[in-house]
């Protein structure tokens, strides 16, 4: 038995040229383009319908926008080194740890006051998933802030920030 199909396969496809461009796009170049084309239109929007106070700071905060956008989009991310990101990824780390712990004590302080009646168990029991979420958090930016205490640290780049 030949359970293959007998069908004659035509190859109806054309061939694309696809333009290749000669340096490719940059993200934060991408990043300015698209937001530009979704911000002007909104604030030509609402500009004349807003009170002239509000209109005059939304306006303001389309100029800064578009000032910082065009400057984010001169940086080329490769020259961007690993050694330069570092404080950034230990800032998040601690970030991720602090919101986490600030968390938890919020949603401690909110059944305690709320729910007085509850013991601690039926309170986890309760709010498992809350205390899941914000411990997770923190595990994260523990790992984050690990891999950070154990990345290698190269003597030359050392030498050339002190």
């Amino acid at each position: 038995m030949d359970f293959e199909r007998e069908v004659p396969v035509e190859n109806t496809t054309e061939e694309l040229q696809l333009e290749t461009l000669e340096s490719p796009r940059k993200p934060f170049k991408i990043l300015r383009n698209t937001e530009a084309l979704l911000r002007r239109p909104t604030v030509a929007a609402l500009v004349p319908i807003l009170p002239p106070k509000l209109s005059d700071n939304l306006q303001e905060a389309s100029d800064i926008a578009e000032d910082s956008l065009e400057e984010l989009a001169e940086i080329d991310l490769n020259n961007i080194s690993d050694w330069e990101l570092r404080p950034f990824r230990i800032r998040i780390g601690l970030s991720f740890v602090g919101f986490s712990s600030l968390m938890i004590i919020v949603l401690a302080l909110f059944l305690t006051t709320l729910h007085p009646e509850m013991s601690p168990t039926q309170q986890i029991a309760s709010y498992w998933g809350e205390y899941i979420w914000f411990v997770c958090l923190g595990v994260a930016g523990m790992f984050l802030l690990g891999r950070e205490a154990m990345r290698p640290i190269n003597k030359s780049q050392l030498d050339d920030d002190w």
